[in-house]
């Protein structure tokens, strides 16, 4: 055969044997490729699909259980919070006390129903008349609770149990003790009944009644 011809068979089988050695060899690009291929995919059949993006967001967080007593005001209100309510409850309950003990009732006259600042001004009005003057010292609140609940004509109303020591004393014209002890811490005991409009958008309940616990 012709040197000249076995000169190019032999270059073309050299090239032909370095291209298939390439073809088949992994460089460590090819599953990087690949991989990027498929995540391109993935982001488009998300974009291609976004009732698949909302059902993965996490649902809202459901309310807070409520106790028996307060089931009513909840079914009245999906909103109602008794935790936060007995909050408010409690910081209304020893301000109302020491107001009235003091005969400040023009501070907490928003927060009284008609009825309760009509029994509450009699009340001062005849210890100044009798030139008494109620001395207290609020110790802190043992315990408040829901105790009954209730929906009539558009309000809910809450009967709120309260626990408290206070130290109370009733002193005469001439600073004399004439009911009381200065140096005793007594459990006092409260039943007041907190009502707000269902449709009202003020958040502030209303003391509408008081009396005592058993």
């Amino acid at each position: 055969m012709d040197p000249v011809l076995l000169f190019f068979a032999g270059v073309a089988a050299f090239v032909i044997f370095r291209l298939i050695s390439v073809l088949g060899a992994r460089t460590g690009h090819e599953q990087r490729h690949d991989l990027e291929a498929v995540r391109e995919r993935a982001r488009s059949q998300a974009s291609d699909n976004p009732a698949d993006d909302e059902t993965a967001m996490p649902e809202e967080s459901a309310p807070k259980p409520v106790s028996t007593n307060a089931r009513v005001l909840r079914d009245a209100d999906p909103a109602f919070d008794e935790a936060a309510f007995l909050a408010g409850a409690r910081g209304a309950y020893e301000m109302i006390v020491e107001s009235f003990a003091s005969g400040d009732l023009k501070s907490i006259r928003p927060y009284l129903s008609d009825s309760v600042y009509g029994a509450f001004k009699t009340a001062v009005s005849e210890r100044d008349a009798a030139g008494y003057q109620s001395d207290l010292k609020f110790v802190g609140i043992e315990h408040a609770a829901i105790i009954d609940s209730s929906v009539e004509d558009g309000a809910m109303n809450a009967v709120v149990e309260f626990k408290s020591d206070q130290v109370r004393v009733t002193r005469d014209r001439d600073g004399e003790v004439v009911e009381g002890d200065p140096n005793r811490i007594d459990l006092v005991k409260d039943r007041w009944t907190f009502s707000r409009k269902r449709a009202s958008g003020d958040p502030n309940w209303t003391l509408v009644a008081t009396g005592g616990g058993e």
